[in-house]
């Protein structure tokens, strides 16, 4: 049975769907005005991970994650670049795609854009005001009645009184309480705007997720997922939204991933150290890169924040390697998982216990230090196969263990020269072996002698 912890709940939880092996599933998507950071690239791959681990125990998973493709952000990125905001979205979708491939990452089974489901938010807006849980106001905007939502601050755990208590901002004249939030901003000049009941305008940010939601999974879905900073407020109003208009339960199971901090600190412009995930590929070997930045990301469980520095990236780096090390030097058999062998049971109920991803590293390498010892292939092979559930171990080990970008010509000049090294070992002319051996190194090539023969791998 798997277990999911419900922040909903504030605890772990059997997993029941509303549709017995049916799952349904909307994640938090990025707002693409900007190459997403590193600490996007853990809410995605977190969920990437969740997604793989429910088809692969026989799920069918309908696995939404929205762009959010019109917003302040978008509309100031797009006139300070003197370009359209077709344009900037557009090329940042593309940047996105290209990252999360190089992630490993599964491309979720719908993408809903904002700009698409404008007459479903204008219909979900529709819905509020006439039950009296929105109001248009009089400077052109539609706003949230949260006080009209018995049920506000249950996912945060904050109170209406205790956040109005704390409101230090002075009250917008046109809402009636501080702490209501806008559903459609009234247009301004030079801004993309839609025609709506209420007046030219744009959606606010919050409601995008309830109508795309809604839109695609149905009124009440299974799982809805994001990043730990969107429980309060986006999260939040997603409830109050949802449920006001429909009377129903939203979400049955809440799930976040915790922060990834940068060097022990909270990432922050102010700070400097916010990294985007294509810098960070661009300074690893590009075949060994995306699956070790993937491996860093899982290492932690997804409900604890982790650290990022170099030195702990090389060192996730250091220990797929040896994974992958395992299964160059025992080519892995073709094989379906056989959940009740040893080690795939043990992974199979780490997994299910709230996704707990370290332990399953630690099945792993308890695994790879088998196949080392017995040089088993079914072993290899379930070593690789538990890997791929979650993402790991997809690539031919002996291009993922030599790494770099060479072409077939450069690997046929290295393989030569180990072959005239062979050679001239043979021939006890160890000064032309050494010599060829410090050529190679000093290229960046370093070698390993085993009892197979000699292998290669970039340093």
């Amino acid at each position: 049975m798997l277990k999911i912890y419900n922040t909903l709940a504030r605890q772990k939880q059997d997993f029941t769907p509303i549709e017995a092996g049916k799952v349904r599933m909307y994640v938090c998507g990025l707002t693409v005005y900007d190459f997403f950071h590193i600490g996007n690239a853990r809410t995605l791959t977190v969920f990437d991970m969740v997604y793989r681990w429910l088809s692969t125990t026989g799920y069918q998973v309908k696995y939404v994650r929205n762009i959010t493709d019109v917003d302040d952000k978008i509309i100031d990125r797009a006139n300070k670049n003197g370009e359209s905001i077709d344009s900037l979205t557009g090329r940042m979708v593309q940047a996105m795609h290209e990252d999360t491939d190089r992630l490993m990452m599964l491309r979720p089974t719908a993408e809903p854009r904002a700009t698409e489901h404008i007459g479903n938010m204008l219909g979900l807006i529709g819905g509020l005001v006439d039950k009296g849980k929105a109001y248009p106001a009089s400077n052109g905007d539609v706003y949230y009645a949260v006080r009209e939502f018995g049920g506000y601050g249950k996912l945060s755990g904050k109170s209406i009184d205790d956040l109005r208590a704390g409101e230090r901002v002075a009250v917008d004249g046109s809402k009636r309480d501080p702490l209501d939030f806008v559903l459609w901003k009234a247009a301004k000049p030079h801004e993309p705007h839609w025609h709506s009941h209420y007046g030219e305008g744009r959606p606010g940010w919050h409601i995008e997720c309830s109508a795309m939601s809604k839109a695609e999974l149905g009124e009440t879905i299974d799982i809805h997922g994001g990043g730990w900073d969107l429980q309060f407020p986006h999260h939040e109003n997603e409830i109050a939204q949802s449920e006001g208009a429909s009377g129903k339960p939203f979400v049955n199971y809440w799930m976040h991933a915790a922060f990834l901090n940068m060097d022990n600190e909270k990432m922050s412009k102010s700070l400097g150290n916010v990294f985007t995930t294509r810098e960070i590929l661009a300074k690893l070997d590009p075949v060994q890169g995306g699956e070790t930045v993937r491996f860093f990301l899982l290492r932690g469980h997804y409900r604890s924040e982790i650290n990022y520095t170099w030195d702990l990236l090389l060192d996730s780096r250091a220990s797929l390697l040896s994974l992958y090390t395992a299964l160059r030097d025992v080519p892995p058999a073709a094989m379906q998982i056989d959940w009740n062998e040893p080690h795939a049971a043990r992974f199979r109920e780490v997994m299910n216990d709230d996704f707990n991803t370290p332990m399953a590293f630690a099945v792993l390498h308890e695994l790879r230090a088998e196949v080392n010892r017995t040089k088993s292939a079914e072993l290899s092979g379930l070593l690789k196969a538990l890997g791929n559930t979650i993402g790991l171990l997809t690539q031919d080990p002996a291009r993922f263990v030599q790494g770099g970008e060479a072409s077939g010509d450069d690997a046929a000049e290295i393989d030569a020269l180990i072959l005239q090294r062979q050679e001239a070992k043979k021939a006890r002319n160890f000064a032309e072996s050494d010599r060829i051996r410090d050529e190679l190194k000093a290229r960046g090539i370093v070698l390993e002698d085993g009892a197979g023969g000699t292998t290669w791998r970039r340093a």
